[in-house]
């Protein structure tokens, strides 16, 4: 039997709640990184030369489906609406499934979201010869998961944790729940299980015994980095996977170059690609897909999400910056707000409590303090005056401000949108600008200062 030559497909047993999550969100649905627990196994899984994707479902099965994302043309959906247990599942995919009898099947849990492409790729080269390969474990404490039950070496049975008796509570060989099976034989053995246990459930794990009584030799490997085998039952163990999974990103990062000021209090919710020389404070989150140049500075508690930044680029604390491309040589922060598809070009400065939303920002241009700007072109060398905003809604529309190049916006000013500032232009400190502006025109509009005098009482 050669596996190379036959077809693989996976089956994910994604159908229980997760009541120890204390959640109306299904276990599988809750984020490890950002992403659904669930979606770190499935594209795990598209690496794989699979021919089918079944995915068993049942709580909250709509929801599931709507927030799981998969290009796969081949993945399906079985519902298991009464959970009886992991082999009821099995029986409910085998009802539906389409292949042949020589199919291998790799069977995965939905809550085991670390599991790795590399390990997945041995167990199915060292399955070759068998109907049944499982991949096992050792660890310290085994509590919570099957003990493997051997005999002269082989493989004669699993034990389930509340079957476990005080003979089997020394086994620290585990049953990680990964398992590839022959299909035809796995389609015989599911069928021949029954539900004699303490929680009456019909366990996958029994066709082991079934298997080894019908003289088949349970194959076995064992994982070489635990943590990858460990399930999601609670949020204490999400938490644990979810510094593992981040201790594991930082170890790659720093040995390619990028400095994080501790590894511990830094996050990647997502996919970076960076360049050299690069500096990440403490407390910075990264999400989405980020992009960053060559000898850029991201300082303490920012927050980046889907962001392209070029060289040279300093991002100072608690920044949060969303959608946003920002060309080199540009200063931001501290606590900016730049987000909505906004463009920042080459040497721009936007400053402290300075909001840019849709916004395109021209060269060498600068919004020091306290400034909204939405839904604006921007044009080169243009200053913004502290407390100037573009008021840019109507109560219907979003409507659109053009400041162009070398005009000087003052403090507090309002820019009632639509609108269009010519180059060279000048707008007077606490101006309401509510007309269009010509090039290098100066305009003001203020309230004359006068003295109130005091009535005299004498």
């Amino acid at each position: 039997m050669n596996t190379s030559s036959q077809e693989l497909s996976v089956i994910i047993l994604s159908a229980g709640q997760g009541k120890r999550m204390f959640s109306a969100t299904p276990k599988v649905l809750h984020k490890l990184a950002g992403k659904p627990i669930l979606q770190h196994v499935i594209d795990t899984v598209l690496n794989l030369p699979t021919k089918k994707i079944y995915i068993v479902y049942g709580y909250e099965g709509q929801l599931l489906r709507k927030k799981i994302i998969s290009n796969h043309s081949s993945l399906n959906w079985i519902l298991q609406s009464n959970q009886n247990g992991t082999g009821h599942a099995i029986q409910k995919v085998m009802e539906k499934y389409e292949g042949a009898n020589n199919d291998q099947i790799l069977i995965l849990y939905g809550d085991i979201p670390l599991i790795s492409i590399k390990t997945l790729s041995r167990l199915l080269y060292f399955h070759t010869g068998f109907n049944i390969s499982l991949l096992t474990a050792k660890i310290d404490s085994p509590y919570g998961y099957g003990r493997i039950l051997r005999k002269d070496g082989l493989i004669v049975k699993i034990i389930e944790q509340d079957d476990v008796s005080e003979n089997h509570k020394k086994i620290r060989e585990i049953n990680t729940g990964i398992m590839v099976v022959n299909k035809k034989k796995l389609n015989t053995w599911i069928h021949q299980i029954n539900n004699n246990n303490a929680k009456k459930e019909f366990y996958l794990t029994d066709i082991v015994s079934i298997a080894h009584h019908s003289g088949h030799v349970i194959n076995s490997m064992q994982s070489k980095n635990t943590f990858e085998i460990f399930g999601i039952n609670n949020r204490l163990q999400l938490m644990h996977l979810e510094r593992f999974y981040q201790k594991k990103q930082a170890k790659k990062l720093l040995l390619n170059g990028l400095s994080l000021a501790d590894h511990r209090r830094f996050d990647l919710r997502g996919t970076l690609k960076h360049g050299k020389d690069i500096f990440i404070d403490v407390n910075v989150i990264l999400e989405g897909n980020i992009i960053i140049g060559d000898r850029v500075k991201i300082c303490n508690g920012c927050k980046l999400k889907n962001v392209t930044i070029n060289n040279d680029v300093i991002i100072y604390p608690y920044s949060i910056i969303e959608n946003t491309h920002l060309d080199s040589n540009s200063i931001i922060g501290p606590f900016a707000h730049i987000h909505s598809n906004s463009r920042i070009s080459k040497n721009v400065n936007i400053g402290n409590f300075v909001e840019v939303k849709n916004t395109i920002f021209g060269k060498n241009s600068k919004a020091g303090h306290l400034s909204y700007l939405g839904d604006a072109n921007i044009g080169k060398k243009v200053n913004i005056g502290a407390g100037a905003i573009t008021c840019n809604f109507d109560g219907k529309n979003k409507n659109k401000t053009i400041i162009n190049n070398d005009a000087f916006i003052g403090a507090n000013s309002e820019l009632i949108a639509p609108i269009i500032i010519g180059s060279g232009a000048t707008v007077g400190a606490g101006t309401t600008v509510t007309k269009n502006i010509n090039n290098g025109e100066k305009i003001i509009s203020r309230i004359r200062q006068f003295s109130i005098l005091k009535k005299n009482n004498s």
